[in-house]
């Protein structure tokens, strides 16, 4: 592991008390396999990572594991949209229907790109005859999207946007892209690449899947079927293994849930929104746009019919705010911290204050809302007590 130009010593403490946590964790049970990546201004600080990738094979973890992230997937996402905004591409207030024209279909020409970065747009339904295999197929998806109304007036309400919102946002950079990438090429040659983060996938190489960790499901929660998520989060593309597991979906950019990264290309990531837009001599955002980017949004309030009836952090800009007192958003421990977490715990945050980055990523997937049984809030806690 690389340290801290002149403060190796210090660099060292913080990763021998993360892994040691890492290790008491995976040996109480409370984690299978698990990455961590900590950045402090532009040095890496942390690389640690202990036990199983694959219950079923015995595979260890190492530092090249890759791992499902669901929604973590989304703060990549949105950096692509911020990215073209300050390119001159895109008007944050400008309707969506101006860069996607066929969007404008059913009463939706009012909805604004901000609308769908602070998920306030009500586009949140997946199509009601979605397939795995359909949820593939950008095309499709983006067209019936456009198809299909709003649940509730744009800009009226927090309704969580769990799966729609990236291809909303996906398809407008699409449009918006003089090249006209597709959205998974667009991230990989403007964000990933740039940062040296070779392990940021939306759709993978058939070469990497030997090293994606198998997921555990078992402590998840499964949300009734007659809950709005279920509108958001149909059970037959549900955020679980199956289908995300199917190798077919691997190799599709799903591009709010489909991410599949490591700790190590995460962190880089989350290192760039830390230290104001830029890492080593890489500059993808303003340092004036970042500091924007954590002002929270219309509605910050609102309980939300998708996420159970909770309120929901989320700023403005598509990351969520890690100020609360509660797991997830607990684990940054500041509400200027730019944060995202997804499905089943993984999370990475960039706290702008500390300019420290994490990213944490596992395969025993859990829900919590105490935090003393959660290990994201756990591991920001001895990092900055390490520190």
């Amino acid at each position: 592991m690389a340290g801290m130009k002149g403060d190796k010593r210090m660099a060292g403490k913080v990763n021998d008390a993360v892994q040691e946590t890492l290790d008491r964790l995976v040996a109480e049970g409370r984690e299978i396999g698990v990455q961590v990546c900590a950045w402090l201004g532009e040095e890496p600080i942390v690389d640690c990572w202990s036990g199983i990738a694959d219950a079923q094979t015995g595979r260890p973890v190492d530092g090249d594991t890759l791992f499902n992230v669901y929604s973590v997937t989304k703060a990549v996402t949105a950096t692509a949209l911020h990215m073209q905004v300050e390119r001159g591409l895109i008007d944050y207030d400008a309707p969506v229907a101006a860069y996607w024209p066929e969007f404008a279909q059913a009463g939706k020409g009012n909805v604004t790109v901000r609308h769908v970065l602070g998920h306030v747009s009500g586009v949140l339904r997946m199509p009601p005859d979605v397939t795995p295999e359909l949820m593939t197929n950008w095309d499709w998806m983006c067209a019936r999207i456009a198809e299909m109304e709003g649940v509730y007036p744009a800009g009226s309400r927090s309704s969580y946007q769990s799966m729609t919102f990236g291809w909303l946002v996906g398809e407008v950079v699409r449009r918006t892209d003089p090249r006209r990438r597709p959205f998974g090429q667009f991230v990989r040659e403007e964000i990933a690449e740039p940062l040296g983060a070779t392990d940021l996938w939306m759709g993978i190489p058939a070469s990497v899947e030997p090293r994606i960790a198998r997921l555990d499901d078992v402590a998840v929660y499964v949300a009734p079927d007659n809950n709005m998520m279920r509108e958001a989060q149909p059970l037959i593309v549900d955020l679980m293994p199956d289908p995300f597991e199917r190798p077919y979906v691997r190799r599709a950019c799903i591009p709010a849930v489909g991410g599949i990264f490591n700790a190590r290309s995460e962190a880089r990531f989350w290192a760039m929104l830390a230290n104001g837009g830029q890492l080593n001599g890489v500059r993808l955002l303003s340092e004036e746009r970042v500091a924007s980017l954590a002002a929270p949004r219309p509605h910050f309030d609102d309980v939300d019919p998708v996420f159970f009836g909770m309120k929901v952090p989320i700023s403005w800009s598509g990351f969520w705010l890690g100020g609360a007192e509660a797991p997830p958003v607990s684990s940054p421990r500041n509400m200027r911290a730019l944060c995202h977490p997804g499905m089943g715990g993984s999370i990475g945050w960039a706290d702008p204050d500390l300019k420290l980055a994490v990213a944490f990523c596992h395969n025993r997937m859990f829900d919590t809302v105490n935090i003393d049984e959660d290990s994201r809030t756990i591991i920001g806690d001895v990092i900055r007590g390490a520190l």
